[in-house]
């Protein structure tokens, strides 16, 4: 999957062919990936797998899911000189774009992490690159919510509104989905939380809802439903996420994550 996705992405830069190489002879070179910005290194394994189909070899200063800052060399190539300024903006690409999440996210983890709460992403990613951006979530440190439609199900507001008979419903779920597949409801209200647990959901996901409200959906839980996962979300910042996480939810799931994150600035130097 990840040739594949590296074969697509070299095409799209590369066309028919670098002009460059009609004009110029390879020679041997070697370059550095240096920081312009602070952030959280996310991108080695795709890197990895770009060195190998076009045969560079790379350096490593950093690896997946460690700091670095404003100045420090990531990564040194080494190569000819045709292959290294042609796979410079699809490695430099894919690596901001991993980087960039992955450091937004650890700034989320950060906040969640004292108080025991997951930090989850969600399927609001670019098309064709959820793989890569929960990747990205990953080194980041969040945890991956479900990759698609086909790992769990999710009933969500629209998907109620489908539904006459919940508690049949849920029936008719446990006899046809996998039995390792979990099934989790989107509630909006304490009522509906509630109702969500009393049918047998294994994960009740509190939407858009107050601090005060998460609290007694929490206490709830623990008097009636022990088992049951809560997870948060809705419109959750970096400014807020840390009291929803004081709660005592099990999970907070935000897509900002990944569609907030701004590219932070790293550039190739050849030697």
């Amino acid at each position: 999957m990840i040739e594949q996705f590296i074969r697509e992405v070299l095409a799209e830069d590369v066309g028919r062919g670098d002009l460059y190489a009609r004009v110029s002879e390879a020679v041997p070179a070697s370059a550095k990936i240096i920081a312009k910005s602070d952030g959280v290194f996310a991108g080695e394994e795709y890197l990895r797998v770009l060195a190998q189909m076009e045969r560079f070899e790379i350096f490593w200063h950093k690896r997946d899911g460690e700091r670095f800052l404003k100045g420090e060399v990531l990564l040194g190539l080494s190569g000819d000189s045709h292959t290294l300024l042609r796979i410079e903006r699809t490695l430099l690409n894919m690596l901001l774009h991993a980087s960039s999440i992955a450091t937004l996210t650890s700034q989320y983890v950060d906040l969640v992490a004292p108080y025991g709460t997951k930090l989850l992403d969600t399927r609001k990613t670019r098309p064709l690159l959820r793989n890569f951006e929960k990747y990205a979530t990953r080194i980041g440190g969040a945890t991956n919510h479900r990759m698609g439609l086909d790992d769990a199900l999710m009933l969500k507001d629209t998907h109620l509104k489908t539904i006459t008979n919940l508690e049949l419903f849920m029936e008719e779920a446990r006899a046809k989905i996998p039995f390792t597949s979990k099934i989790e409801i989107e509630a909006e209200t304490i009522e509906m939380a509630k109702k969500a647990m009393e049918v047998g959901a294994d994960i009740v996901m509190c939407d858009n809802m107050s601090v005060e409200q998460l609290r007694e959906v929490v206490e709830y839980k623990w008097e009636h439903h022990s088992g049951v996962l809560l997870e948060a979300s809705g419109n959750i910042t970096l400014e807020t996420i840390e009291s929803y996480a004081q709660t005592g939810v099990d999970a907070i799931s935000t897509g900002s994550m990944v569609h907030q994150a701004n590219w932070i600035d790293i550039s190739m130097k050849m030697d």
